[in-house]
């Protein structure tokens, strides 16, 4: 396992006494901060690069898109099943 990064961060007072009074009542300690923070920034990368690919399909046909998505939900699916098998 690779040595983690020390990020410094600013964020306003409500936000750290919101977030703080959040981890507390889900029972997680001082140290989850930083879990949390991870897990958030990576929900939000996922979360703009969905709305970017939206955004560039938006003006392609619905069949056309539920097609090639068929297709690489088929290609995945194979792949995996011969992984399953090796």
């Amino acid at each position: 396992m690779t040595e983690a990064v020390r990020w410094t961060i600013k964020v306003s007072p409500e936000t750290d006494l919101s977030l703080r009074g959040f981890l507390g009542a889900q029972g997680m300690k001082k140290g989850d901060l930083s879990k949390f923070v991870e897990d958030a920034v990576r929900w939000r990368m996922l979360d703009r690069t969905v709305q970017i690919v939206k955004d560039r399909n938006q003006d392609m046909p619905s069949d056309m898109l539920e097609a090639m998505i068929d297709d690489a939900v088929r290609d995945i699916r194979a792949t995996a099943a011969v992984a399953a098998e090796s």
